[in-house]
């Protein structure tokens, strides 16, 4: 596989240090994390991108009067403690 070589300039500092962090934490060259990063980018990883948020439960909430109900003493204050 014929390889090419790039010259990046004007890496915010922010990137720059994402990236060295990134590279760090997983033990990695810097040109592993780039590589890895360009190859996402491109849409060519070997390992699809995990995410770790909530997206797949968006628009899955269904109403619960029991959970309601349990959540009702949240919703007062007790004076005494806020003294």
């Amino acid at each position: 596989m014929k390889t090419t070589q790039y010259t990046i300039r004007n890496v915010p500092e922010p990137v720059d240090r994402a990236i060295r962090q990134k590279a760090e934490t997983s033990r990695k060259s810097l040109n592993a994390v780039l590589l890895d990063i360009l190859k996402r980018g491109a849409g060519m990883a070997e390992q699809p991108v995990e995410h770790h948020d909530l997206d797949e439960l968006i628009g899955s909430w269904v109403p619960d009067p029991e959970f309601d109900a349990a959540m009702e003493a949240f919703d007062s204050v007790d004076e005494d403690l806020w003294k």
